[in-house]
């Protein structure tokens, strides 16, 4: 069973924000809402951990 990392574990993370608004550009809310969905089912998937993402969720709740 893992650990949640909650330290910047991203080496270039502005990159990695730039990537994820470029994600959205052209997209309705809708779109956005949606693609923000399928895209953390996916991470969720590649965590695997059924602890880390619950303890992600509640994390993300504050």
């Amino acid at each position: 069973m893992g650990t949640l990392k909650t330290n910047r574990n991203v080496p270039a993370p502005d990159d990695v924000y730039d990537m994820l608004i470029k994600a959205h550009e052209g997209k309705s809310k809708e779109e956005s809402d949606a693609f923000n969905a399928r895209l953390i089912l996916v991470l969720m998937n590649h965590i695997g951990d059924e602890a880390v993402i619950r303890e992600a969720l509640k994390t993300a709740e504050v």
